[in-house]
């Protein structure tokens, strides 16, 4: 499919929160700290372990973590790259943990996962991306849950295909890239992504032999038009993507991209019902989702 250019952003949406759309009352969160939620906080302090849940601010941190689920952060928590979405702290990484992959399998099995959702940070600095680490965390996770399903929310590894393929051999049962946002707000959104890369990687994902589903998100609300998402959407099945997720983007700090408007509740039923037409497996639409949220669920209805 090809894409037609629209026009730029205007710089001012860039440069202040005061013009920013009030936030509607149907993605205000609750915020409770039960007893699964505290556990969960305690297993992951204990195993010395990072979520995206509270590294990227996630609204649903509360609800997921008194459900007893959480995604797991490998890699450590510095990004080597500084998308201008995205809470997660930029810089220089850290060494890599190499019992990170044994402490992630011994919190599945300690909060009893069914089904486990990996992502890290990205890692231009090693020479896989960290590839060998999803790898060596799915494996440890099948010792201790044989039948734990296991999704795994990768990054673009610079296009280095052979990464992806050790991804692959270790045969997750959703493998996820978000494309995150339309073609023309990249250079703005994620100046050190590249829109065609990350579809080729997924559609790479199938032809390297993928047992499992592909899936991927998209955010709305950062100044793209609709027709684009639409756009992104079809792109995404061109390339043989199962399963889509869509919502609202919410600026963490007032220094990230701001918000350019709320998408209302009908909105994201019509991009969920336009997903269907297109022909995803199974389409998550809403205000509050994120790339994980009814992960499991996700995976039972797209199976």
């Amino acid at each position: 499919m090809e894409y037609k250019p629209k026009p730029e952003l205007n710089s001012n949406n860039n440069t202040s929160s005061k013009h920013m759309p009030k936030k509607p009352s149907y993605l205000r969160v609750r915020f409770t700290q039960g007893p699964n939620y505290r556990f969960v906080k305690s297993t992951l302090r204990e195993l010395g372990l990072h979520t995206i849940c509270e590294e990227a601010g996630c609204p649903n941190i509360y609800e997921c973590f008194e459900s007893k689920t959480a995604t797991f952060l490998i890699l450590g928590d510095i990004c080597t790259r500084n998308c201008r979405f995205c809470q997660v702290h930029p810089g220089k990484p850290l060494p890599i943990n190499k019992k990170e992959p044994l402490h992630i399998a011994k919190a599945v099995s300690r909060l009893g996962l069914k089904y486990a959702v990996i992502t890290s940070v990205t890692r231009d600095d090693l020479p896989d991306g960290g590839a060998s680490i999803f790898a060596h965390t799915i494996a440890e996770i099948r010792k201790v849950n044989p039948n734990c399903g296991i999704e795994v929310l990768i990054p673009d590894f610079a296009g280095d295909w052979q990464s992806l393929k050790v991804v692959i051999d270790a045969k997750p049962d959703i493998l996820n890239h978000n494309i995150e946002t339309v073609p023309r707000l990249y250079p703005q959104i994620r100046p050190k992504a590249d829109y065609k890369r990350s579809l080729n990687l997924l559609g790479h994902a199938k032809i390297m032999g993928l047992t499992g589903k592909t899936k991927s998100g998209i955010m709305v609300g950062l100044g793209e038009e609709k027709d684009e998402v639409i756009e992104v959407m079809a792109d995404l099945r061109h390339y043989g993507c199962d399963i889509l997720t869509i919502g609202q983007y919410l600026a963490p700090t007032t220094s990230h991209f701001p918000i350019a408007r709320y998408y209302n509740p009908s909105e994201f039923d019509e991009f969920k019902e336009i997903g269907q037409k297109i022909g995803f497996s199974y389409v998550e639409s809403g205000a509050l989702v994120r790339s994980s949220y009814h992960a499991k669920e996700q995976f039972r209805q797209a199976s």
